[in-house]
C-alpha cells in the first residue's frame, strides 16, 4: 500500500508521538509498504521534499517546545501528494497538518485513519494564564467539540490506551475506536547490546561514581510533566544527606529555565543534572547509563518513555495513572508515589534494598513490555487500515445542503452512487452534519428513516396551511400512515405544538368567536367542538374568557390586524415586537396587547420567514464583505441576523447554505 502519515512533529524532534510514528513507518516499510510523511519545518516559505518526507512551511511556537504551527491549507503541494498515489492517509494530529490531512482526504477521496495521541484537555493551562475557572471550562469544551469533529471525519480512530478511548467516548465520538498501544523496537534498549563506551562518557561528563544511583527523566520539559515535583523530592533526599542519588534530566522545553532556577534555589546543582536534548540514536545510551527511571506526569495517553525504561530494565517510579496499570506494579516493576515526600521515601528504600531484591525487580521489567512489540503493533494497525479501506467504499460525503421550510435536503456523494435525503433541522444539528462531513452507511440508514417522518410532517403541514385543525384531527390523520410509529406521530405533533401550528386553545377561541358571530348557541358550539376532539375544560375556559372581553379588546385586535398588514420583510419575532410596541404607544395595556397578539394569525409570516432571512443575510454579507472576510465576515452576518429576531437554528442553516471564502 501507499500510505501517508500526517504529523505536526517528526524527527529530529524527540517525543512520544515521533517515536510512535518512526516505529510505525519502520515496520510498514519493513513489510514492503511505501510510506510518506507529511510534516512541518520552521521555514515560513519553502517546501522541502526528501526521502519521502514532505515538510511544509511553519513557525515554531517557543512556548510549545518543538511544535511548529502551520496553515491547514497547502494546495501548492497538492500535485506532489497526488503523485504519491495514496491508498490511505493516517493523521497523527488534530490541528494544523491534521486539518490539511482531512482536506486532502476529502478532496482526493482517500480513506482517513486518525490516532489521538494527545489529551489536549490536560494542556489548557497554556491558554488559561490567569487560572480562571470560566476560561478552563470554555477551553475544555472547545477541546471536546473539536476532537469530536476531527474524529468524526475519520473512517477509523486509533487510541493508544483504554484511558484515552474512555475520554473520546465521553466526547460523544461514534467512530470505531481501536485501542492499540504504540509498538516499540525493544532491541534498541536491550542492556546486553549497550554501547559501553558511550555510557562511560555520559557518566564521566556528569562525574557520576560507580556507587551512585542515577535516576533518569526522559522527555519534554513542560509544566504538565511535573518535573518540579521530582526535584522537590530530591530536596527531601538531600536534607537526609543522600548525596549518592543523582537526578539526570534528558530533554528540553519551555519549563527548563524555571526548573533550573528551582534547582539553584534549592542548592541541588550537585544532585540534579540537565543533559539537554539528544538525538534519537543517543537516547538508549542515557537509559543504559541510568539505574532508575522517574516521571510524575499524569497526562500521558500511553507513556512511551515508561515502556522504553522498562525495556531498558529500569525500575519505574511514577504517579498513579490509568495508562500505567499494566506497566508499573508496586514493588514488582517499580513504585508509585503521590507527592515529593513519598517519592523520596520509596526511592531511598529501593536504593537501600538488597541486590537480590533489585535484580528481581529488574527481571520483571521485560515481561511488561512484551505486548508492545513493534511487530504486534504493525499487524494491529494494518488490520485497521484494511478495515478503513473496505469501510470507506460505503461512505458518503455531504456535497450540498439546501433548506426547505423547517427541513434540510442533503446531497450525499458516495464512491458508487449519490443520494438525496431530507431531514429535520433538529436531526441536522444533533448529528453534527455539515458540508463535506462524512456520513457512514449506519448514519445514512438513520437519515433515511428520518425522511419518512419528514415527509409525513410536510404533508401534515400542508393540511394545516389550508385549514386549522385540532390535535386530535391531526393525530387521527397521521395514524393512518402505516410507515409511522406512535413515537413518530408524537414527535410530529410535539413539533407542531412547539411552533404553534397546532394550538387547541387558540383554535377554540377562533371557532367560538366565528360561531357566535353566526348566532350559534353555546350548546351547539360545545357539541361541535367536542366532535373535533377539544377538551371540555378548554371549551369552558374559552367561553368564559370571551364573555369577559370588552370593546377595548376588540379595538386592539382590529388595530393590531391593521398594523400587521403594514409590516413587511421582518422576522416573526420582530413583527410581533413591532405590533406590541405600537399597541403600547396607542395606550393599550400589556394584557390587552397580549390578547390582541394571540388573536392574530401569523401563518403567512411563518411560511415566509426563511425566505426573508435568506434575503436579509445576503444583503448583510454584501454590506459587510467590503470590510471583513472569512470567519469574521460570517460572524458579523450571524450577529446582524440574530439582532433582527431570527432563530439561531434558522440562521445557522441559512448561513451554511451560503458560500464563504477563507473560513479555514
Amino acid at each position: 500500500m501507499n500510505i501517508a502519515l500526517f504529523t505536526d512533529t517528526f524527527t529530529p524532534e524527540i517525543n512520544g508521538v515521533v517515536s510512535s510514528i518512526v516505529t510505525l513507518k519502520t515496520e510498514l516499510e519493513r513489510h514492503g509498504h511505501n510510506v510518506y510523511v507529511v510534516t512541518t519545518h520552521s521555514n515560513l516559505l519553502e517546501v522541502e521534499y526528501k526521502d519521502n518526507v514532505l515538510r511544509l512551511p511553519g513557525i515554531e511556537l517557543k512556548q510549545l517546545y518543538g511544535y511548529i504551527l502551520t496553515s491547514p491549507i497547502h494546495f501548492t503541494c497538492l500535485n506532489k501528494i497526488k503523485e504519491m498515489n495514496l491508498d490511505l492517509i493516517h493523521a497523527h494530529t488534530e490541528f494544523g497538518i491534521g486539518i490539511f490531512a482531512r482536506i486532502i482526504s476529502r478532496y482526493l477521496s482517500i480513506p482517513l485513519v486518525s490516532t489521538y495521541h494527545t489529551t489536549y484537555e490536560d494542556y489548557t493551562h497554556y491558554v488559561n494564564k490567569f487560572n480562571l475557572e470560566s476560561v478552563e471550562k470554555a477551553a475544555k469544551k472547545a477541546v471536546s467539540t473539536y476532537s469530536k469533529i476531527a474524529a468524526e471525519s475519520s473512517v477509523e480512530v486509533i487510541s493508544p490506551s483504554a484511558k484515552t478511548k474512555e475520554m473520546l467516548l465521553r466526547y460523544g465520538i461514534k467512530r470505531n475506536i481501536h485501542v492499540i498501544p504504540t509498538g516499540l523496537d525493544v532491541s534498541r534498549f536491550d542492556q546486553d547490546c549497550k554501547d559501553e563506551m558511550s555510557v562511560a562518557q555520559i557518566k564521566d561528563e556528569f562525574g557520576f561514581k560507580e556507587s551512585d544511583t542515577i535516576v533518569l527523566f526522559m522527555g519534554r520539559l513542560a509544566k504538565e510533566k511535573a518535573v518540579d515535583l521530582v526535584i522537590d523530592g530530591f530536596k527531601v533526599l538531600a536534607d537526609k544527606g543522600r548525596s549518592d542519588i543523582h537526578f539526570m534530566i534528558v530533554g528540553d522545553g519551555p519549563e527548563r529555565t524555571v526548573l533550573e532556577k528551582q534547582v539553584d534555589s534549592l542548592n541541588l546543582n550537585h544532585l540534579v543534572h540537565f543533559a539537554g536534548k539528544k538525538r534519537p540514536d543517543e537516547v538508549p545510551n542515557y537509559y543504559h547509563a541510568a539505574d532508575v527511571f522517574v516521571s510524575a506526569s499524569t497526562t500521558e495517553t500511553q507513556g512511551l518513555t515508561f515502556i522504553e525504561a522498562l525495556a531498558s530494565k529500569l525500575p519505574v517510579f511514577a504517579r498513579p495513572d490509568d495508562v500505567l496499570e499494566e506497566l508499573v506494579l508496586e514493588d514488582e516493576t517499580g513504585y508509585l508515589f503521590t507527592d515529593a515526600n513519598e517519592f523520596a521515601l520509596k526511592m531511598e528504600a529501593y536504593v537501600d534494598s538488597s541486590l537480590e531484591h533489585k535484580q528481581t525487580i529488574v527481571s520483571n521489567t521485560l515481561k511488561r513490555v512484551e505486548p508492545y512489540d513493534s511487530r504486534v503493533f504493525y499487524q494491529r494497525v494494518l488490520d485497521v487500515y484494511q478495515s478503513a479501506i473496505h469501510t470507506y467504499q460505503g461512505y458518503y460525503h455531504i456535497a450540498q445542503i439546501k433548506s426547505k421550510d423547517a427541513f434540510v435536503e442533503l446531497l450525499l456523494e458516495g464512491t458508487q452512487k449519490d443520494v438525496k435525503v431530507l431531514v429535520s433541522l433538529d436531526t441536522y444539528i444533533s448529528m453534527n452534519l455539515r458540508l463535506n462531513s462524512v456520513v457512514t452507511p449506519e448514519d445514512l440508514q438513520i437519515l433515511m428513516k428520518e425522511e419518512f417522518v419528514v415527509k409525513a410532517y410536510q404533508a401534515a403541514l400542508r393540511k394545516l396551511v389550508i385549514k386549522d385543525r385540532t390535535r386530535k384531527e391531526m393525530m387521527d390523520w397521521l395514524n393512518e400512515r402505516k410507515e409511522l410509529t406512535s413515537e413518530h406521530v408524537d414527535e410530529i405533533l410535539r413539533r407542531f405544538e412547539e411552533k404553534g401550528y397546532i394550538d387547541d386553545v387558540k383554535y377554540t377561541h377562533s371557532k367560538v368567536t366565528s360561531m357566535k358571530a353566526a348566532l350559534m348557541g353555546e350548546r351547539r358550539i360545545i357539541k361541535d367542538l367536542k366532535t373535533k376532539g377539544i377538551d371540555e375544560e378548554i371549551i369552558a375556559q374559552v367561553l368564559e374568557e370571551l364573555k369577559e372581553e370588552d370593546e377595548e379588546t376588540a379595538n386592539a385586535i382590529r388595530y393590531a390586524n391593521k398594523i400587521q398588514h403594514q409590516i413587511k420583510d421582518k422576522s416573526l419575532r420582530k413583527t410581533k415586537m413591532m405590533i406590541a410596541q405600537k399597541l403600547y404607544a396607542q395606550g393599550f395595556t400589556q394584557e390587552i396587547t397580549q390578547k390582541a397578539l394571540q388573536a392574530l394569525s401569523f401563518e403567512d409570516e411563518m411560511s415566509e420567514e426563511r425566505k426573508v432571512l435568506r434575503q436579509l443575510a445576503t444583503k448583510a454579507k454584501q454590506r459587510y464583505e467590503k470590510k471583513y472576510s472569512g470567519v469574521e465576515l460570517r460572524n458579523r452576518v450571524f450577529r446582524y441576523c440574530s439582532s433582527q429576531g431570527f432563530e439561531i437554528d434558522d440562521i445557522y442553516l441559512v448561513l451554511s447554505e451560503m458560500e464563504w471564502e477563507n473560513e479555514h
